[in-house]
């Protein structure tokens, strides 16, 4: 695709969006619904294609892609004469009298760049939000995901008019294509690196960014915790779309008392889940393509082997792999994993947990196993993190109630429910004045007027 058919995108979406049509609530509406009923029709079109990039099982695909989208969707639908009422706020004695409120407005025309992780619930739930407060989008799904990016197409272009929403297909020479357009909000989601990149060129047009990046999100399971139940709920959230999640739990710092008792209950429950043969189980994903395959396998170079970890380059496949680690300046340490090994790192004080997730700062996510409120209430207050659970990873995604998002090179602003529609609007803010009083403390000659400031504000 070249610079000018990308322009005359802009061109048509724009000239649309000044007509007013998507301010209106009823077509809003009507997108949505349109959406909805879009993707509820190609739902095997989806499966079909999760299977073919990345072999997700069926669960999966339901549980993470399909019903997040819809329930947005609904979400979206049920609350959005709300969302878009104007916003009353105070008036102040400098002001008074006066009416104030607030609107949220549309930001015009958005470019949503989504991951190859999650091709459809990443790229399609935040369209969701920019639908909701009124503004034309143009979607890059990821061409690495190939399958699902053709899925995404059909839907955008069944459900929706180029001119409103459309989807431009192609590598990393299409989306610095498109980032050298001048949007007006930009919504990205994948590696920080990356992130840096649409920060920088989006800079230039002063575009509104939000960036949802990643990062090393520790998992802490103290020596107080449920270990069998805690090994459980940290594996699912690990092998989960076969560890390529952006807030898997990347590491364990497990204290030492427990360390040993812990490594049986992992070793269980990854039997139980997968059987003895990992890689014949139904449930586990596999990898999406040689580069990573090859990236992964040499992170096994970076501690012991514990249990699992059977690797067949033919099907792209790793099984879970739990890897005990002693120098934390190794590679897996360092760089975000993406994938289905997991490493140990015993600690013996909360000291020595703040000091090790400090040296990968500012983590997505954040998860702690501890029956300990004085503990919890220490590391959830000091160490900076997007979001995360205490007792449980991962599910915290599946309330629309709480913001998702990073903060630094985690990310930049959230999304979800009602946080999606914040981030696809601004706030127009509006004082009303009445005829029928002018107070005249405002006006020339002020002569000693500045005193009755001083008395009000300076006391």
């Amino acid at each position: 695709m070249t610079e000018v058919s990308v322009g005359n995108i802009l061109a048509n979406q724009r000239q649309f969006f000044q007509t007013g049509e998507t301010r209106s609530t009823a077509f809003r509406h009507k997108a949505l619904k349109d959406f909805k009923q879009t993707i509820i029709r190609n739902e095997q079109n989806i499966l079909a294609a999760l299977n073919k990039d990345l072999r997700k099982p069926v669960f999966e695909t339901y549980a993470s892609e399909l019903s997040l989208i819809i329930n947005e969707i609904n979400t979206a639908l049920k609350y959005l004469d709300k969302w878009v009422k104007p916003k009353k706020v105070k008036s102040t004695v400098p002001t008074f009298p006066s009416k104030n409120y607030y609107l949220h407005q549309p930001f015009g025309i958005a470019l949503i760049i989504g991951p190859w992780n999650y091709p459809f619930q990443l790229t399609l739930a935040p369209l969701v939000g920019s639908i909701a407060a009124g503004n034309c989008s143009v979607i890059k799904p990821s061409e690495i995901s190939e399958a699902s990016s053709a899925v995404v197409a059909k839907i955008i272009n069944e459900a929706f008019d180029k001119k409103y929403i459309t989807t431009v297909e192609g590598d990393a020479q299409v989306a610095s294509s498109l980032l050298d357009q001048e949007f007006d909000k930009i919504f990205y989601t994948g590696s920080p690196a990356v992130g840096q990149i649409v920060m920088e060129k989006a800079a230039k047009h002063l575009a509104d960014v939000t960036l949802e990046l990643g990062g090393k999100s520790p998992c802490i399971v103290d020596k107080d915790a449920d270990l069998d139940l805690s090994a459980k709920r940290v594996l699912w959230g690990k092998y989960f779309n076969a560890g390529q999640n952006c807030i898997s739990p990347d590491y364990l710092l497990v204290h030492k008392d427990i360390k040993q008792a812990f490594y049986a209950s992992l070793e269980k429950w990854i039997n139980t889940f997968f059987t003895t043969d990992h890689q014949s189980s139904p449930d586990l994903g596999r990898i999406i393509n040689e580069k990573h395959y090859d990236r992964l396998l040499k992170f096994f170079n970076d501690g012991t082997l514990i249990t699992g970890g059977q690797t067949d380059k033919t099907e792209l496949f790793i099984g879970p792999a739990i890897l005990e680690v002693t120098d934390l300046d190794t590679p897996v340490m360092q760089e975000e994993i993406f994938g289905p090994i997991l490493p140990v790192v015993e600690y013996s004080e909360l000291e020595e947990v703040e000091e090790i997730v400090a040296r990968n700062p500012d983590p997505l996510a954040l998860y702690i196993f501890s029956k300990d409120r004085a503990k919890v209430n220490r590391l959830t207050t000091n160490i900076p993190f997007g979001g995360g659970c205490i007792n449980d990873t991962v599910i915290y995604i599946g309330n629309h109630n709480l913001p998702f998002g990073g903060k630094g090179s985690s990310g930049i602003g959230n999304y979800h429910g009602k946080y999606s529609f914040d981030a696809f609007s601004y706030k127009k803010s509006i004082m009303k004045r009445y005829f029928r009083f002018d107070p005249g403390l405002y006006y020339p000659p002020y002569k000693n007027k500045h005193t009755f400031l001083k008395k009000i504000f300076l006391k």
